[in-house]
C-alpha cells in the first residue's frame, strides 16, 4: 500500500510538471521589465529565449491612435502590463472597465531578424501594429458598445525586427466585461520558438480536453449501468464541464475552430462551467464521504450554483462579471471547508481514501490558484506577493485531470479487490460443491431430526392443550364436570334426542341444610363432604352416557339421555339413598342426623318449540317442591 501511495504521488507530480510545462516548452522565459515604455533586450539572445514584455507601457486613455499618430504629448501616463485598466487614476479621476485606450511599447534589440509575438486574450477586442505594420486583431475595436465586437483569440504574429528601436502599438476597447485591458503577458521570441510554444499549448489543451471528456463519458456510462452509483454521475458531469471549459481558456481552441463564435455565449459557457462545477464536486464528495461532508454545506453549494447560474443566463457578461468576485469568495470558503474535511478523512485513515484525498487536494489547489490568478485583486492591483505566488492560470483542468486519474486508480483498485473477492468466493463454492453430497446428507439428517423434534413437540403441545381444556371443564374440588361442560353437553344431547325423538331427563340434587353444616363443622369439612357426595353420584350412575356435574355450591346436576320418566325417578331415588347411606353426621339438620339431599326430576321428548332451558326449569321446580314437602325426597315435574 505504501508503494502504491508513493507511485501515485510521483506520477501526479510528474504529470503536473509536464502538463503545466507545456505552456513554456523547453524554453527559458526571461522577465526583464519595461520602464517608461521602453524595454532593453540587447543583452538577450532572441533566437534562444522567450521574453515576456511586462512592465510600464505608454497608455493613451480614451484614444485610438495609429502608429503614425503617436505623440507622447497625448499620453495619459504609464500602465503596468499585464493588468486591467480598472482603477487607473487619470487627471479626470479613476476609470472603470468600460472604455478604450492605446498601448505603446518600444523594445530595443542589437540586431535585426524574423521575430514573433504571442498575443494572449485581450479584453475584449484589439488591433496590433509592429513597427507601423498592422499584424493582428481580434474582434472589432470601437469607441462605444455598439461599434465594437468582443472576441478572445490568442494568436501569433510575425514581423521583421530592426536593429535598435522597435515599436509595438495596441488599440484595445472593452464595453462587455467588468475588466478591460491586457491582463496576460505578451511574449516575444523567434518565429520557431513562438510557433512551437503555441503548438504545445494547443496540444496541451486538446490532450486535457480529450482525457477529461473520455473520463467523463466513462463515469456517466458507469452510472447508466448502475443507477445507485451517483458519485459516478457527479464526477462524470464535473469532468465534462471542466473539459468544455478547457476549450474556452488558454489558447481558446474553440475560437480557433469557429472564429465567428459569439463572445457573449462563450463567456457565459465558461462562467457556467465554473458556477456549476462547485456544487457538482461538493455533491461528489458528499456521495463518497457522506458522514464527513455536511449536507447543509452541500445544499448551500447547490443553491449558490443555481442562483448564480440563472443570473449568468439572464444577464449580459458586463453585468454578471461584476458579481463574479462574490462567487469567487464563496468558492474559496468552500475550498477551505473541503480541505478541512479531507484532512479529517486522512486522520481517520478511511479505507482507500488517500486516492481521493490526494487527487482532490491537487484539484482544490489548482482551482484556488485559478481563482486568485483571475481575481480582481490580481487584475486591478497586481500585489507583489500574489504575483510572485500565482504566475500562471488555467490550472484547474490539470488538477481535474489528476483528480480523475486518482479516481480511476481507486476504481481500478476496487475492481481488483472485487475480483479477488470473487476468486475467494469461487474457491469456497468449488469446495462446497465437492462436498455437496455430504453437506446435503448432513443437512437432510438434521432436517429430519428437527422435523421429528417439532412433531414430538407438537404432539406434546396437543396433549397439554387437551389436558388444559379438560381441566378448564372440571370442577377442581369434586373432580366432576363443571357448569361450562354441562352447558356444552346438554345442548348436544338435546339436539341429538330432538333428531331421533328420544326422551331426555334431568336430575337436580341439592344437599339439605348445607350452610348449617358448613357453619358448624367448618369449610374444610364442607369441602370433604362435597367431594364424597360428588364421587358417590358419579360412581352410582348406571350408564356411561349419563353425565354428572357440579352445578354450583352444594347443587349437582345429572343428564340422562334417552331415559324415560320412571327410570329417571328410580335413579334419582337411588342417588338420594346412596347419599344418605354415606352416614355423614349432620347434627344441625332438622331432617335427619345424617347428611341428606332433596332431588328434583324432569323428563320430556324434545320438540322444535321447546328447549333444554325449559327442561331445567321443570327439574328446578320439582326440587323446590321436594324442599317444600320436608326435604330428603324426590319430586317429579313434567
Amino acid at each position: 500500500m505504501d508503494n502504491c501511495k508513493l507511485l501515485l504521488t510521483v506520477m501526479i507530480i510528474i504529470t503536473l510538471l509536464f502538463l503545466t510545462g507545456c505552456s513554456t516548452g523547453q524554453f527559458f522565459i526571461h522577465r526583464p521589465k519595461a520602464e517608461s515604455g521602453i524595454i532593453d533586450l540587447t543583452q538577450l539572445q532572441l533566437e534562444n529565449d522567450i521574453i515576456q514584455l511586462d512592465g510600464e507601457w505608454e497608455f493613451y486613455w480614451n484614444q485610438l491612435i495609429s502608429p503614425t499618430e503617436i505623440d507622447t504629448a497625448l499620453m495619459t501616463g504609464y500602465i503596468n502590463v499585464p493588468s486591467s485598466w480598472n482603477n487607473y487614476i487619470t487627471d479626470k479621476g479613476t476609470i472603470s472597465g468600460d472604455g478604450y485606450a492605446t498601448y505603446r511599447l518600444t523594445f530595443v534589440t542589437d540586431k535585426k531578424g524574423r521575430l514573433a509575438l504571442k498575443i494572449p486574450r485581450v479584453r475584449t477586442a484589439y488591433k496590433l501594429w509592429v513597427n507601423g505594420e498592422l499584424t493582428g486583431s481580434s474582434g472589432t475595436v470601437g469607441t462605444t458598445r455598439a461599434t465594437m465586437v468582443p472576441q478572445y483569440l490568442p494568436q501569433v504574429v510575425f514581423f521583421d525586427a530592426k536593429q535598435g528601436n522597435n515599436e509595438v502599438v495596441i488599440q484595445v476597447s472593452n464595453f462587455y466585461h467588468r475588466s478591460g485591458g491586457i491582463l496576460e503577458s505578451i511574449k516575444l521570441g523567434s518565429e520557431k520558438q513562438i510557433l512551437e510554444l503555441q503548438y504545445k499549448n494547443i496540444a496541451y489543451n486538446v490532450l486535457v480536453f480529450g482525457c477529461l471528456m473520455l473520463m467523463g463519458a466513462y463515469h456517466l456510462a458507469l452510472f447508466f449501468f448502475r443507477k445507485k452509483n451517483t458519485s459516478a454521475l457527479y464526477f462524470g458531469s464535473f469532468c465534462i464541464l471542466i473539459g468544455i471549459r478547457t476549450l474556452l481558456v488558454g489558447e481558446c481552441f474553440l475560437i480557433h475552430l469557429f472564429p465567428q463564435f459569439s463572445w457573449e455565449i462563450a463567456h457565459k459557457i465558461m462562467t457556467l462551467t465554473y458556477y456549476l462545477g462547485v456544487p457538482l464536486i461538493s455533491m461528489f464528495f458528499r456521495s463518497v464521504f457522506a458522514k464527513y461532508f455536511d449536507a447543509r454545506i452541500n445544499k448551500m453549494a447547490q443553491i449558490m450554483g443555481a442562483v448564480f447560474g440563472i443570473f449568468v443566463i439572464l444577464t449580459p457578461a458586463r453585468v454578471f462579471t461584476v458579481v463574479n468576485p462574490l462567487y469567487q469568495i464563496w468558492t474559496v470558503i468552500a475550498i477551505i471547508y473541503m480541505f478541512g474535511v479531507l484532512i479529517k478523512i486522512s486522520l481517520h485513515k478511511e479505507k482507500d481514501s488517500w486516492f481521493i484525498v490526494l487527487g482532490a487536494s491537487t484539484l482544490l489547489l489548482a482551482t484556488l490558484n485559478d481563482i486568485i490568478f483571475l481575481s480582481i485583486w490580481m487584475n486591478d492591483y497586481r500585489p507583489a506577493f500574489l504575483k510572485a505566488l500565482f504566475r500562471k492560470g488555467d490550472l484547474s483542468s490539470v488538477g481535474q485531470l489528476i483528480f480523475a486519474f486518482a479516481s480511476s486508480l481507486l476504481l481500478a483498485k476496487k475492481f481488483s479487490d472485487s475480483m479477488e473477492q470473487k476468486e475467494i468466493i469461487t474457491a469456497k463454492l468449488s469446495e462446497m460443491n465437492t462436498n455437496l453430497d455430504k453437506i446435503v446428507l448432513h443437512r437432510t439428517e438434521a432436517l429430519v431430526e428437527a422435523n421429528e423434534k417439532i412433531e414430538h413437540q407438537k404432539h406434546e403441545l396437543e396433549k397439554a392443550n387437551r389436558r388444559l381444556k379438560k381441566l378448564s371443564l372440571k370442577d377442581p374440588l369434586t373432580k366432576l364436570w363443571n357448569k361450562r361442560k354441562y352447558d356444552e353437553t346438554i345442548n348436544s344431547e338435546w339436539n341429538r334426542c330432538l333428531r331421533h325423538q328420544r326422551p331426555i331427563s334431568l336430575i337436580i340434587i341439592d344437599i339439605d341444610y348445607f350452610k348449617e353444616y358448613n357453619d358448624y363443622y367448618g369449610h374444610l369439612a364442607g369441602d370433604r363432604c362435597l367431594t364424597r357426595v360428588g364421587q358417590t353420584i358419579k360412581n352410582s350412575l348406571p350408564r356411561p352416557t349419563y353425565m354428572a356435574a357440579r352445578y354450583g355450591g352444594e347443587e349437582f346436576i345429572v343428564i340422562l339421555p334417552e331415559t324415560e320418566k320412571e327410570e329417571a325417578v328410580r335413579i334419582a331415588d337411588m342417588l338420594r339413598r346412596k347419599i344418605e347411606a354415606l352416614h355423614i353426621c349432620h347434627e344441625k339438620s332438622p331432617v335427619c342426623n345424617y347428611l341428606t339431599a332433596s332431588i328434583g326430576v324432569a323428563s320430556m321428548v324434545p320438540t322444535i318449540n321447546s328447549s333444554h332451558e325449559k327442561l331445567f326449569k321443570a327439574a328446578d321446580k320439582a326440587l323446590y317442591q321436594s324442599k317444600a314437602n320436608g326435604r330428603n325426597q324426590v319430586k317429579f315435574s313434567s
